[in-house]
């Protein structure tokens, strides 16, 4: 099977992954409810994606960096932000500026909270990790908003109160 897309339950609710040839085209929160519609059955190298995410969104922060992501159709300009943004580990952060200069883009903070608000990679490409200028909890397109971006963050170990010390 080249191409498909599975939800699967985690603990956080239903997520959505697809896949094609090249890798992982998406992964989303679902707005799907408990009933999950049946689905064929993933590659085994989408099911090992599938695990390292219900780990991970269970409080057992996962490396992601080495999924494979299907590119295409993405803008050169946020590929660079997403690489970037991969290197960023879990129970750390970075700013929106911090992360446009990484990408060689410095002063594009708000180019990449474009490239952030449209990353179809949650939790793979995570924009959960990029805060505002003071380190403040912004931003956050996925199914929840900020209240789902400061649970993700304290899965990992960072509490959010107001604002996130630098680390």
């Amino acid at each position: 099977m080249d191409r498909g897309y599975a939800l699967f339950k985690t603990a956080l609710g239903a997520c959505g992954i697809a896949w094609g040839p090249r890798g992982i085209t998406a992964v989303e929160l679902s707005e799907a409810s408990d009933r999950l519609p049946i689905a064929l059955k993933p590659p085994r190298w989408v099911e090992r994606v599938i695990q390292k995410v219900r780990r991970h969104l269970a409080g057992k922060p996962q490396d992601l960096s080495d999924v494979r992501l299907d590119l295409d159709g993405v803008p050169p300009f946020h590929r660079r932000v997403y690489r970037v943004a991969r290197a960023v580990g879990p129970g750390r952060t970075v700013t929106y500026g911090a992360l446009a200069a990484q990408a060689g883009s410095p002063g594009a903070s708000r180019a990449v909270g474009q490239a952030m608000a449209r990353n179809p990679f949650l939790l793979v490409v995570p924009c959960h990790r990029v805060l505002g200028s003071g380190h403040e909890l912004v931003g956050f397109s996925a199914r929840g908003g900020c209240a789902t971006k400061a649970r993700l963050l304290a899965l990992e170990g960072l509490e959010m109160e107001g604002k996130l010390p630098s680390r």
